[in-house]
């Protein structure tokens, strides 16, 4: 865990302030929006670089809750979870992350980044924008290594954490080194967006390739067409190719991270650790994450804990949304 003096002191007045959305719009919308049934209200909110599309259910007073997607995913994966947490009381906003459905960027002039310091950023400029001091961050995938950073650079911000498969941050040096090839052949789209050939797959059959990620990815979960191609609707976003490819090429070092957030993830190629209270879920069905236990990153979080495994496959929200709600209830129980 980081304090606020340690963490502009680490990364310099100047970093600190991009960091922190510093000069950067975020300006609250009116409470108006599509009415999504009990799944909540999507609206949309001007944070830093982006137009951030996002559902909101639950009392406007309550605790908040933000609920993370992964790739190839969207807000959907929590469209069972919102309406629990919010008959629990709590406020939850589920963002979608840059590059998918109602997200978009202010500027045509941006570079469209998608390195992991700014999704970080995109969550605090959010929070910052809706006027959430604080809250709990719940996430797997992308939206666990989302919710894992800022938990570890501003712990301030977060009061509990749950977070599907553990430490998520990426380690680029890491990442150079091969892994067993039982595991290797998993991330078999990773190698794929790394060429222009796949740059061409993606963006030429974004649905047919995420239909096929799904199944691979939760070989015991019966979705029907219906459920995974509300999600698809989310990869027509105009971003959505050049945020995942630039994504997966950044983590396989394909891409060079962006000069304006070295500061940043300088901090996070150090491996922090992680303070804030923490539930972590290991899905043992994952073909990326063998439900082995935490033992692999257990020594990263460093405050109250909590672990359990979860006999599904990795969109844990959406195919064990009871035992997700409990793990964000178990969690801000914690703090």
């Amino acid at each position: 865990m980081i304090s606020r003096r340690g963490f502009a002191k680490a990364v310099g007045a100047g970093a600190a302030a991009v960091s922190l959305g510093g000069g950067l719009t975020s300006t609250a919308t009116a409470a108006t929006g599509t009415d999504l049934g009990g799944f909540g209200v999507l609206k949309q909110v001007k944070a830093g670089e982006l137009n951030i599309g996002y559902v909101e259910n639950g009392p406007a007073d309550g605790p908040v809750v933000i609920c993370l997607h992964g790739f190839p995913y969207s807000i959907y994966s929590y469209v069972d979870v919102a309406p629990r947490l919010a008959e629990a009381g709590y406020r939850v906003i589920v963002p979608y992350l840059r590059g998918h459905g109602s997200t978009t960027f202010l500027s045509p002039h941006t570079r469209r980044d998608a390195q992991q310091t700014v999704f970080a950023l995109d969550l605090i400029a959010l929070m910052d924008a809706l006027k959430i001091d604080k809250a709990v961050l719940a996430g797997y995938d992308w939206g666990s290594r989302t919710a894992d950073i800022v938990a570890a650079l501003w712990p301030w911000r977060v009061k509990a954490l749950v977070s599907v498969s553990g430490y998520l941050i990426t380690n680029l040096k890491a990442n150079l080194s091969p892994i067993p090839p039982s595991l290797e052949w998993a991330w078999w789209y990773q190698y794929y967006f790394a060429t222009e050939r796949g740059a061409e797959g993606l963006a030429s059959n974004a649905h047919d390739l995420g239909k096929v990620i799904w199944k691979f990815n939760s070989p015991t979960w019966n979705y029907t067409d219906a459920t995974y191609d509300q999600t698809a609707a989310a990869f027509t976003n105009p971003d959505y190719t050049a945020i995942v490819l630039g994504n997966y090429r950044w983590r396989l070092s394909v891409i060079p991270s962006n000069s304006r957030y070295n500061s940043i993830e300088n901090l996070l190629q150090r491996g922090p650790s992680i303070g804030v209270p923490t539930v972590t879920i290991d899905p043992t069905r994952d073909p990326f994450y063998a439900g082995t236990g935490d033992t692999g990153y257990r020594a990263h979080f460093t405050g109250p804990y909590s672990h359990r495994l979860l006999d599904i496959g990795h969109n844990v929200p959406q195919e064990a949304p009871q035992e997700f709600t409990k793990a964000v209830l178990d969690a801000d129980k914690l703090s």
